[in-house]
This record gives C-alpha cells, sequence and structure tokens, in this order.
C-alpha cells in the first residue's frame, strides 16, 4: 500500500534533497513538470562540508534565485589566505561566503517546494523499477514499508556514499576519491582574529590540508581532508576505514596555532564527523535509459580543494536543462547531459592535476612566496578561485618552472 504522502507517478523522480538534487528540482518545477524530491534525513539535517560558497556557488545560487536569501544568513568573507608549511601565507581575493550545509540545504529544499516540486523525507532508495533495461521509476522505502513510485525520469543526487549507485547499476568505484574530518566551535575570542577562509599545508598533512572557516553567530567550521592515493591507496583498492582522520586532525592542531587556540579555548558544537567525497567526475556512470546521475554522486567535488557546492548545483542545473529537451526523448536527454558534463571535465582535470600540492606541500612555499612578491601572480591565484585562470598555469610542473623566472 503506497503512503498517503508519496504518489504513485509523477514525471520526475529526484532522490537526493542536497544542493544537486534541489537545484535540479527548483528547474524543473519551474517547467511546469511534476516533480518529486525524496530524501533520506528530515529536513533540516546536518552534512559534513567544509561549508564554503566559492564564486561558482554564487553563481549557481543565483540561478536559482535564491541568493539574496542564503547571502541574508551567511557570513561574508573577502579573503582566502593560504598558509605554507614555513608559515608564509598570502591573502587571495575573492567573492567568498561561510554557510552551514544544515542551513543552505534546507534553504534550498525550501526554494524547490516553492517552485512547485513535493518533497518527502525520510524515504530511501531501493532500487529502480525497470521495464527491459529502461529505468521506469523507484522501488523506495518510507516509515518501514516498501513503496513503488513510477517516473518517466528518475534524477540520483545521493551523494558520495555509493549504495544508491550499486543499486541502480551505475557504480565504477566503490572507495572514494578523498575523506574529510570536519567539527564546528563556537569561540568569541577568537572572532576577528580569524576572518577569512584559512587553507593550511604542511608536511604533516601530506595528501591533503586543513581549514578554519569563519561561520555566522561566531562559530568556525575546521577540518582535515585527504585526497589521492593517501585514500584508495596504491591499488585503488584502499577504505574509508584505512585513513585516520582523527590523527590527521590533532596534527593540524599541533602545526598551526591558530587551530590549537581555537580547539583550546573554544566549545565543540556536536561532534568531529567525517565523510568520503568523490571528485573529478570519475567513479560512477552519469546515465542509463530513464535516470540520470548529478551532484557529488556523479563527482561534482574538485580534487584539489575539495569544493563541492557550486558544482553540485551547477551539474543538477544541467540535468534540469537535459530534461527539459523532452522527456520521451530518453537518446536525446543522455546526449544533451553527457555533452554538458563532458564540457566541464577538462576544468576537473586541471584541479586533479593542481592536487599534487597537496602531494607536496613544499611547493605551497615556493608559490605563496612568489605571490607575496608578485602581483601579477598573485592576481592569478585569485583568477583560479574565480574560475577565470588556468590552475595549470599555477601548479603544473611547467607553471611552477615559470614561477622561478617570472
Amino acid at each position: 500500500m503506497l503512503s498517503p504522502a508519496l504518489p504513485e507517478s509523477c514525471d520526475v523522480l529526484v532522490v537526493g534533497a542536497g544542493p544537486a538534487g534541489s537545484a535540479c528540482a527548483s528547474k524543473l518545477a519551474g517547467a511546469g513538470l511534476d516533480v518529486l524530491l525524496v530524501d533520506a534525513q528530515a529536513f533540516p539535517r546536518d552534512k559534513v562540508c567544509g561549508d564554503g560558497l566559492i564564486p561558482d556557488a554564487h553563481a549557481a545560487l543565483r540561478g536559482l534565485g535564491v541568493y539574496d536569501e542564503v547571502m541574508a544568513l551567511a557570513r561574508h568573507v573577502a579573503h582566502v589566505r593560504c598558509v605554507a608549511p614555513r608559515g608564509g601565507a598570502v591573502s587571495v581575493p575573492g567573492t567568498l561566503a561561510v554557510l552551514p550545509r544544515r542551513q543552505l540545504d534546507d534553504l534550498l529544499c525550501r526554494a524547490e517546494r516553492r517552485a512547485g516540486a513535493r518533497f518527502e523525507a525520510p524515504v530511501r532508495f531501493e532500487a529502480p523499477l525497470l521495464d527491459g533495461e529502461r529505468v521506469v521509476g523507484a522501488r523506495l522505502k518510507a516509515g518501514g514499508a516498501a513503496h513503488e513510485v513510477r517516473a518517466r525520469w528518475v534524477v540520483l543526487a545521493t551523494g558520495a556514499v555509493p549504495q544508491a549507485l550499486i543499486n541502480a547499476g551505475l557504480c565504477e568505484r566503490r572507495t572514494p576519491s578523498g575523506v574529510a574530518l570536519r567539527g564546528y566551535v563556537k569561540n568569541a575570542a577568537m572572532v576577528g582574529h580569524i576572518d577569512q577562509l584559512e587553507l593550511v599545508w604542511h608536511p604533516r598533512l601530506k595528501g591533503g590540508y586543513g581549514w578554519i572557516f569563519p561561520a555566522p553567530d561566531g562559530v568556525f567550521n575546521i577540518g582535515t581532508g585527504l585526497t589521492g592515493s593517501h585514500v584508495t591507496g596504491r591499488d585503488g583498492r584502499g577504505s574509508m576505514q584505512d585513513v585516520n582522520l582523527r590523527r590527521m586532525f590533532d596534527a593540524f592542531c599541533d602545526v598551526y596555532a591558530p587551530a590549537r587556540e581555537l580547539m583550546a579555548g573554544g566549545t565543540l558544537v556536536g561532534e568531529l564527523k567525517g565523510a568520503p567525497l568523490r571528485c573529478s567526475l570519475l567513479g560512477a556512470r552519469w546515465s542509463r535509459p530513464g535516470m540520470l546521475v548529478t551532484g557529488e554522486a556523479a563527482g561534482s567535488t574538485y580534487a584539489f580543494s575539495g569544493e563541492g557546492i557550486g558544482k553540485a548545483m551547477e551539474t543538477g542545473i544541467l540535468a534540469a536543462e537535459a530534461l527539459r529537451q523532452g522527456l520521451d526523448d530518453d537518446a536525446g536527454v543522455r546526449a544533451h547531459y553527457d555533452t554538458a558534463l563532458r564540457a566541464l571535465a577538462p576544468r576537473f582535470a586541471l584541479y586533479e592535476k593542481a592536487a599534487h600540492v597537496n602531494e607536496r606541500p613544499w611547493l605551497a612555499d615556493l608559490v605563496i612566496w612568489r605571490a607575496r612578491k608578485s602581483p601579477r601572480i598573485l592576481r592569478r591565484m585569485s583568477g583560479v578561485l574565480e574560475e577565470t585562470q588556468n590552475p595549470g598555469r599555477l601548479l603544473s610542473w611547467r607553471g611552477i618552472g615559470k614561477l622561478m623566472f617570472e
């Protein structure tokens, strides 16, 4: 028997109400389609994330019509402070803000409902419904009971945990491409002392970085992230359990005095929480007949910085644009979406190459040292943040060679 809250059918079923799923649902509902958005957790809910909103997120929020609403709640920030192992630092200007995902995701979810979509939670995706090889809906679980909802298309926006992808037959790699540990700390004494997005590289954080981001209301988001072979193992078969994230977090507090002071004099709000990352548009097939994959499930996070909110929303909007071409044209929808993601792929590849700085923290010393001496290089770093500059010009081996002679 169907739950009274779940319809028997809809045009598009979107699974996952994070930034990608809500963005997709908003655009589709705004176009007049019958959209059902479901999530495994009731809202508002917590989400492990750095919470930083960089320029691509600002652009996506404007495209969704919620920019002013988000910025009224967010902590506005003018710079990213990059800190090298030897203590050198440079402040890179940018259009930046911080808003905890608990608030951001709830706001985006409410926006899709204003656009006309339906939202139900907690509802878990169990498996696709099939007609031959085509997905024609999903088997969902709500209130301890199984339900079937038929849909002309299903969009998976289920994040980095791979189980939904596995169940849908679209998972190409179960292991994450990165992991992170995040906590919130309230410390009134540090307000005004940490007023930039701080990113820190150090040999004891090799393979990743530490961060401190000032959030609203005197709260700071502090964490560490790890990417590449340190997560997956050289053979690609490692797992998140192989990584001691708490040891890395403790090392961050040991080597970086502001982190140590923040934790020593502050109050932890909630627990330190870890989560996987899926990066570089890798690890999953993007579609099958009747189904699209978007957001971090499709790998929408940048390997170099771990930033993924903006690109998640962007891929969700691209999925909606593909579906709006015509729900009955399977090949056309999939080709449109595939072309759109392939157009983004070179940018992800550049950030994948730039991530070798995380493996070689001494490179951060070099880049930051040169940026402190050269306004031109500082402008390039700002351009990387704004996505108007190729990070390879700074962070490829060729780019690093040029740094020595500019």
